[in-house]
This record gives C-alpha cells, structure tokens and sequence, in this order.
C-alpha cells in the first residue's frame, strides 16, 4: 500500500507572546519575550516566580454558550480555541459529507490541575458536596478533544494523547499516520496546557527542572546558554489542520508545508534524567529521517527542544552531532522556549508552528538570551537575532519525562 501524502493546511495558536498565529510569529522572529512574574496565583514561597503566562483570552470569543463554557477548565477553552483558529485558517468545513472523514487528535500533558486543587481543597475542608459535578469531567484528559468534536462536527478518528513534553508533537505524528493509512482524509491535530498552579509550581521546584533566575523574567529562559539553570513553565496550546494532499488540492486549499517524517520511541533509560550521550533522540531523529526518506544533509534547521536546563540541552546538541555528523555544524538550531518558555504538552505542538512559518517565510526566529557560550553546547543555536535564509527542509524535536522522544520533519511543498 503506497502512503498517502499529508499537507498542513491551517495553523492556530495561543502562547505567551500573543493571541493568534500571525502575531506570536512576528513577536517570535522579532526577539520578543513573552515570560513575566507569576499573577495568576501568590507565588513567593517559589524559587521560580516567572512564568509565560497567556495574557487577555476571553473564551467567548471560541464558545458561544456561556453554560457550557463555564463548565471548562482553561485547558479546553485553549484547545477548543486554537482548534477553531486552524479551522478557520485552512477553511475547511465538516458538514454531513466528510463528518465521519475528519478526525480530531488532542492532547494535553497534566491536563486540569487548578481543577484538581480547587476539588481537593473542598474535600480536605470538610466541603465534599460542593465539589463540581464537572470536576470529572475537566480531569478527564481527553475531554479537550471530546469537546473539539462536539463543538466542529468531526465524527472521524478520534485520539487523546498525554506524553509529557512529547504531546505535542507525537499528536501531530499519529494524525500524520491516521491519513497516510487512508483512516481520515483530514485531522484537527493539536495540543493544550495551562499549567499555572501552585502544586505544578511546588512539584517543579522539588524537582529541581525550573530556573530560579527572576530578576528580569524575560532572561529567565536561556537555552544553550552557559548560564542556564531550568526551564519556564509557560501555557497556551496550538492546532494545525492536516490533510491528504488530493483531498487538500480538490478543495483548492492553501497548503503551507508538507508533513515528510515523523519518528517517536523510549530512552528507557530515566523518569527524568535524559541519556547524557543523546541516543535515544538521536534515534528518534534517525527514525524520522527513514519515514522521510531523507539524508541528513537535506535538513537545514532544527527547531530544538531547547529546555534551557543543563542535562537536556546538551544531550540534545550531542545527538544532534550523533545524527548529522559534520553537517551539524551547518546547521540552524534555535529553541522558541527561550521566548515562550515550555509549554510542556503544548510545546511540540506550537515549534511545529513555528517550523512551518520559518518554511514560509525564509526567517529562522532566535535563542535569545544566549550571552555565554558552553562548550558541551557549541551548534549555530541563531543567537540572538532571526536570520533570514532559505529553509525547505525543518526538524522539530520534542523530549519527554518518562524518556518519550517525538520528531518531525516538515517540508516545502513542491507539488
């Protein structure tokens, strides 16, 4: 059975820099940093007080029923909201003939945790019988895509992904998958998180993964950097439309890449901890490499995981060395997170946005906040400053906890 090609044809998205694709791309390319203090709870007792926080969303805007609008965590007004900006974007419409042709793969990586602490403080209060009887409902993980489905009509495939940092991207691989095997004709494929609460704060600072640089926030996230010292947790989520090539082209819509390859396996190695010497994401990479058909050397730019933690970023610049050889000295390598910070489950998601403008536009958005070279870190990490140059072929990486690892690649589509 020959695969069916996969083309992206609408984006939607909701970061820290902006509402909206188009706006968070030019705030990206122009350096911008959308990390900040923490205001959606008191966070002093902290070591990390910074956030990317998702500022001035009114959920109305993607749902109309304010009863059923209330009764959703934020998690799914993001989901349901990115959804509706990407089907808008590719102007696809679902109705009685395709309904049961186009899917809906979401994901989340903790889901509704202020819905959990509300919950569990009305318990732990005496207070049992005012628990939500929505609360099951918002902490159930895959209700961002049921909600998705409700609300559009698609009747199609239907999947919830929860795979850590690799959510994101492992959604869009799966829903790249459903249409190469002839199971949907299009995907609404997205993922969501809204992480801003003080028992995901407290659980990080016990971890030890989040930065406690506060003073500025927004030189708080600096992947690659010698002076990095852990990520910023940040939330918002993204959504592409994803469809087989003929059924795109009958519909006459406007295609911004192809979708070439897509790699997903395990380090097995550590619940947290990534392999030092980078070969299980250098796998993962090779794997998406065989999908695509593609030698290494006709990848330009890769839109890195890029923590900002001190394991993470050099186990993912040693396997970009394992996998590239010599080309990876030629390549672009630069990390949203530094301006978004980490979306967590939405992350992989939103950098396979941005990987499709930097195909569209020639620019290839920065690190910023890089000032001090590591030696353990030393690839063309794009410092500072978008470059613009031609990119046909990128990669975006995503690494998980648990030792999960997704990559694609994304293409320029030449017919």
């Amino acid at each position: 059975m020959n695969r069916r090609r996969v083309v992206v044809t609408g984006l939607g998205a909701i970061t820290p820099l902006a509402l909206g694709v188009e706006e968070s791309w030019r705030a990206l390319c122009a350096g911008k940093s959308g990390i900040g203090p923490v205001t959606r709870f008191d966070a002093s007792r902290f070591k990390c007080r910074v956030a990317g926080e998702v500022k001035d969303f009114h959920p109305e805007d993607f749902i109309s029923d304010a009863r059923f609008r209330r009764r959703l965590d934020r998690v799914i007004h993001f989901a349901v909201a990115c959804a509706r900006m990407a089907l808008d974007d590719s102007r696809l419409v679902i109705d009685s003939g395709n309904e049961d042709r186009v899917g809906v793969v979401q994901g989340t990586g903790v889901g509704a945790v202020a819905n959990f602490e509300t919950a569990h403080a009305l318990v732990l209060g005496g207070q049992a019988d005012r628990v939500s009887p929505f609360f099951m409902v918002n902490v159930t993980p895959n209700m961002g895509a049921g909600v998705i489905a409700i609300l559009t009509g698609a009747r199609g495939a239907h999947h919830c992904l929860c795979e850590a940092c690799a959510t994101g991207t492992n959604s869009l691989g799966l829903a790249t998958r459903i249409i190469q095997y002839g199971e949907a004709d299009a995907i609404i494929a997205g993922a969501s998180e809204s992480e801003m609460s003080p028992t995901f704060y407290a659980g990080l600072d016990a971890l030890g993964a989040v930065t406690n640089r506060n003073q500025p926030p927004e030189k708080a996230s600096r992947p690659f950097d010698k002076g990095r010292d852990g990520f910023v947790p940040s939330e918002g989520g993204a959504a592409v439309i994803v469809e087989e090539l003929e059924h795109a082209l009958r519909r006459g819509a406007r295609i911004y890449a192809e979708v070439a390859g897509y790699g997903n396996n395990a380090d097995a190695f550590h619940v947290t901890h990534p392999i030092q010497d980078g070969e299980g994401p250098a796998r993962c990479m090779r794997l998406a490499l065989k999908d695509a058909g593609m030698q290494p050397e006709q990848v330009e730019y890769i839109n890195a995981h890029g923590t900002s933690t001190v394991a993470n970023d050099v186990a993912e610049t040693r396997a970009i060395k394992r996998v590239f050889g010599e080309h990876a000295r030629r390549l672009a390598v630069s990390s949203n997170k530094s301006m978004i910070g980490h979306m967590w489950g939405a992350a992989g998601m939103i950098e396979a946005v941005f990987s499709v403008l930097t195909i569209r536009d020639s620019i290839i958005p920065p690190t910023i906040n890089y000032e001090l070279p590591d030696p353990d870190c030393d690839l063309d990490y794009v410092p500072n400053e978008a470059r613009r140059a031609p990119v046909g072929v990128a990669m975006s990486n995503s690494f998980g906890f648990g030792g999960i690892n997704g990559c694609v690649i994304l293409k320029r589509f030449e017919g």
